[in-house]
This record gives structure tokens, sequence and C-alpha cells, in this order.
């Protein structure tokens, strides 16, 4: 098994190149519908717009679009039956959900989706995102410009299990341009109008130099195409936040490029003069030392806030993503793993020098001290950002640094609420303002995010209160005692997950995970 490992780390720069396999065609079984008409009997709806949870209701779905949502009665009074909709004819179906919490389907806009060496299959990701509850994504992107392409284009007709995908791309990528670089204006506008033309919906930037930036994002909006950018810290000096949005940026993710561009007496982080970019230890654990070089509540954090609402500027934080730098011991021992983290999943996310995100080469209580300080800071800017109109949205990236896919989307929820969002805009967030995000460039409304009449029908079913417990959620629950029975118990996970009217078991979907997971392990001699 050693050997094993060590072989697959000699020959992980070229496995990083490899493709994921994509997803199988749709089974039969693996889904139901879309119906002529299909109806959710008796719901408690938390609608996505920030409003309280209501019902009973029917939710009226035909082919792939909510029709009706009906007020059927009162809570702790029999439902009338009068008032109930017709089910009618044709194909047809109706779930009993009394009781159970009917929500809009998640929008995670910070996805990868693997491949070699730590997630083969395409099919092992996508049905941990929809067991998670999660109906759309954007890629950033998901894979190769092609492939990501055709995928979404497979998503969109339903043929495979899988969320809908918006196909977001680096500058540069494509066949056509593989072995060119972009080194003028001209070529950042010539790729953007060859990305436009193959169907990409967006832009991952980077930190730019600012000629390059501009070019890139004034060809992007004049196409109707959105943006999103990793500010890294390899170019933010010249690219800060605030810099890329006001050429024009729709939105930011991660934190890189925020706290740059409220330094109280820097310019630039002041590195330790030994720093080496190269090893991430340095990368990652460096950048929480910032915590204590802005000021909140500060004249230039209020100018801050006060400009990204002016330009309505959206933030995806994927807080997440960097949550093992606060508790590396937690992230690598969370509950999911044992039955649905791959063992090669596992494996890249191990300390490594060649793994991306395994930079836990010699990880300190320091280090975790000075990332929940970091957090501290960077929760309260977000939380202020959302208290004044601002729009956060959610993200994960999971696959890196002991984040499983799906489960750390759930993580995010959790993190918002930590920052101070009320659960409903939590929800908010992760639906309507979410697909806000998407919508945006295309001076369009949205078409889905939110459960009412007109909107696409992409919903999750749960059976227990998520505004009560986010943890419930998970596709793998939340704990709880029992009381009538004094055994512990896990509540809650995803029902059913609808996309584009199609009903999911989220519990099959889950259980094919673990299938795969178990073969993975038998094939290596663990199980």
């Amino acid at each position: 098994m050693r050997k094993l490992l060590l072989a697959t780390l000699m020959l992980l720069p070229i496995l990083m190149s490899a493709q994921a396999i994509g997803a199988p065609d749709r089974k039969a079984g693996e889904g139901e519908g879309p119906f002529d008409r299909l109806i959710l009997r008796g719901a408690i709806l938390i609608d996505g717009t920030g409003g309280p949870a209501s019902g009973p209701v029917d939710i009226v779905i035909e082919d792939n679009k909510i029709v009706d949502i009906a007020k059927v009665g009162v809570p702790k009074i029999a439902i009338d039956e009068s008032k109930r909709p017709e089910l009618g004819n044709g194909k047809t179906k109706e779930i009993d959900v009394t009781g159970k919490y009917v929500m809009p389907g998640l929008i995670d806009l910070h996805v990868h989706t693997g491949g070699p060496p730590k997630a083969p299959e395409a099919e092992y990701v996508y049905k941990l995102w929809m067991a998670n509850g999660i109906t759309t994504v954007r890629g950033v992107p998901t894979a190769a410009l092609e492939w990501s392409l055709n995928e979404k284009k497979r998503s969109e007709k339903n043929e495979i299990v899988a969320p809908r995908i918006v196909s977001f791309h680096r500058p540069g990528s494509g066949k056509e341009w593989k072995g060119r670089k972009i080194l003028t204006p001209e070529d950042a506008k010539e790729w953007v109008q060859y990305a436009h033309k193959k169907g990409v919906d967006g832009l991952k930037l980077g930190a730019h130099r600012p000629e390059i930036m501009k070019a890139l994002l004034d060809e992007a909006n004049s196409l109707g195409m959105g943006s999103t950018a990793h500010l890294a810290q390899s170019g933010v000096a010249q690219m800060n936040a605030i810099d890329a949005a006001r050429l024009g940026l729709t939105s930011m993710t991660h934190f890189y490029g925020l706290f740059e561009s409220m330094y109280e007496n820097n310019d630039v982080q002041p590195w330790p003069v030994d720093i080496n970019y190269g090893d991430e230890q340095h990368r990652f654990g460096q950048v929480a030392r910032q915590w204590n070089m802005v000021k909140p509540g500060g004249e230039k954090w209020n100018a801050l806030l006060d400009e990204f609402l002016e330009l309505d500027f959206y933030i995806n934080p994927t807080m997440t993503i960097y949550s093992a730098g606060r508790d590396v011991m937690r992230a690598r021992n969370a509950d999911w793993h044992d039955k649905y983290t791959l063992p090669t999943l596992m494996d890249f996310f191990s300390p490594s020098r060649t793994s991306h995100g395994a930079y836990w080469f010699d990880w300190t209580t320091e280090d975790e001290v000075a990332w929940k300080k970091y957090y501290q800071v960077w929760m309260q800017f977000l939380n202020d950002y959302k208290n004044r109109g601002g729009k956060v949205t959610l993200g994960s990236d999971s696959g890196f640094i002991y984040q499983t896919y799906g489960f750390g989307t759930i993580l995010e929820l959790e993190m918002l609420q930590e920052a101070g969002f009320h659960p409903l805009e939590v929800i908010r967030a992760a639906t309507l303002h979410s697909a806000e995000e998407v919508f945006k460039p295309l001076k369009k409304p949205i078409e889905y995010g939110v459960v009412r009449p007109g909107l696409l029908a992409d919903m999750i079913v749960v059976d227990e209160n998520p505004l009560q417990n986010l943890k419930v959620l998970y596709a793998t629950g939340a704990v709880r005692l029992n009381d009538e029975t004094a055994e512990v118990e896990r509540v809650g996970g995803v029902e059913y997950t609808i996309k584009d009217g199609i009903v999911y078991d989220a519990k099959k979907l889950l259980s094919d995970v673990e299938a795969m997971v178990d073969k993975q392990k038998q094939e290596r001699g663990e199980k």
C-alpha cells in the first residue's frame, strides 16, 4: 500500500492534468419524472426570499415548472380537502410531505468536479452534490472547457444525474488556445469572444495586471457574461478587490484582495523575509496573519462596504474551504469521511508537498489561532455587508483541504450563521441571492432559486426544520437523543432533491456513493 501511495504521488503532476470520467447516462429508476402534474401535499414552505416558513401548502408542478402554491389550511387544524388542487389526468404523481419542509435547491457558486487522482468519476461528485440538496453548481471551472460544456449540456437535458451546471473558465483555456498566452488586451478580448462562442457562461479571473483585467471585463460585460475572481496573493498588490470591482468585476470568491483593499498602515502584506509562495504552508499559513491589519468599523472598512454596495458587488466567500485551518483535527475526522469520502480523496487531503491544499507540513496551534482570529474579522465584514443590503452568496470549493463534495456546501451554511446571518438569511444567500448572481450579467429575472409559480421546479424536501438546525441539511443528518427511547439517532438529511421537476431519492443517491467508496476500498484491499 505504501508503494502504491508513493507511486501515485510521483505521478501526481500527470494525473492532475487527467480528466474525470463523465457521468454515465441516467438509468431507469434514477429519478422519477418530469410529470404532467406533480403535487407536493401539505408542505411547510421556506421560499428562499427571506420570509418566514408557512404552511400547510400544496405545491403544484407541471413538467419542470412550479405553477401553483395553494394554501390548504392552518397549522394544527385538519386540512380542508376542498381547497386542495386536483391531481388531474396524464402522467401524474402526488407526494405526501405533511409536516416536512420544502425549500429551494441550493446553488453552490464555487465548485470543481475533481478527476484523478482524488475523484476519478464525476458520478461520485454529482451524486454527493444532489444528495446534499444542491441543484445548481457554478464550475470555476468544473474541469477542462470542452468537457465541462459537454457535461453542462447533458445535465440540461437531464441525461445524467447531476445539478444544472453554470460553466465559468479561466482566460486562455480551451483546446484551440492550448499553448497561447494572453499577453495583451487584444489577446484578452479575443479569448473572451472565443469563449462566448463556445458557450462559456463567465470568467474565473485571477489578479491580472490592470490593462488585461480591464480588457477581459469590458469584453465579458459587453457580451452578458459573468465574472468572479480569485485575486491571488501573487498578483493582489496590483489588483485587489476594489480595484477589480471598479473595473466591472461581478463578484469575488474567497477572501483574497478583500483585506488588502482596506489595510490601515500597509499597501502590501508584510510577508516574512524568507517567504516562498510555492511552499503551501507559507502561502496559507501567512495569509491569516492579516487579521490585525484592518480596523473593523473604521473609515476604510466602511468606505469599502459603501463602495461595494454602490457597485452591486457580490461576495462569494467560500469560508468552508479554509475552515480546517482553525481545527485540522476536526476536519480530518468529520462524520462522513468513513462512508462517503473516497480513499483516493482522503490520500489527496493528507499532508503532501504535491497535493494542492494538503499543507499540513507542521501545522501548529499558533497557525490555528491566527485562522480563528482571521475568521472573526472576515465574518464581521460579511455580516456588515449583508446588513447594509449587500449580496453574500454560497460557495464551497470542496475537494481540497479535508472538504468532501456536498458536505462542504452545508458547512458553508453553518459558517454563514456563525458570521451572524439568521437562518432565513443563510437560506436566502444560498438560493435567491446566489441565483441573482448567476442572472445579473444576463440582465434577466432569475429562473430558479425561489419556490414560486413560474420558476423552475428545483427544490428539496427535508423532514426536519432547517431553521431550527442547519445540520439537518447534511446528507448524513444531525445527531439527536430520542428522549422516548433513550437512544441516540440521526435525524434529517435531505429526503428528496427535485431538479427540473424530476424527483430524486436523496437517500438512494447517498447509498450509491457509499457503494462507490466501498468498491474502491475493496480494490485497494482495505475492506
